[in-house]
């Protein structure tokens, strides 16, 4: 598993680290890690419904805390649950630019079992980091 929960967090709080070998791998593994603090069985969110996103920061971390909190407001606003399908993240100049697609479907209570309700991703401990053997970042969700 490419991302794992820590324990020494708040009981207001739920935090993560996730790693990738390359920056792709490092987003999809913490999309997924902040859906499945939501939701119980990944594999339970269907592809029914796709959207493409593109998003750009001149700061790394940045980019990724944006990431997320467009995960969570799919899930607020339109109860979507989403995954990451393709991901792409590119240098251009000075900025970061990701394009992704994501898949999922309608949140739906008999077949999504609800964990917690992710509010908002936290600044708070928030990094992402190149490592010898690929990228780690490190997330706090307020719940």
């Amino acid at each position: 598993m490419p991302y794992h929960y820590l324990e020494e967090i708040g009981t207001a709080d739920i935090a993560f680290e996730a790693t990738g070998r390359d920056l792709p791998e490092l987003f999809t593994a913490s999309a997924d890690a902040t859906m499945n603090v939501m939701i119980d069985n990944l594999d339970a969110i269907e592809s029914r419904e796709t959207r493409q996103i593109e998003l750009s920061n001149d700061n790394l971390e940045m980019l990724l805390f944006d990431f997320l909190q467009e995960l969570i407001y799919f899930k607020d606003a339109r109860r979507l649950l989403l995954r990451a399908n393709k991901m792409q993240i590119d240098q251009k100049a000075d900025q970061f630019v990701l394009k992704a697609t994501l898949a999922g479907e309608q949140l739906d209570d008999t077949r999504h079992q609800q964990r917690a309700d992710v509010k908002a991703v936290t600044l708070h401990g928030f990094s992402v980091q190149k490592h010898e053997d690929g990228w780690k970042a490190k997330v706090l969700l307020d719940i």
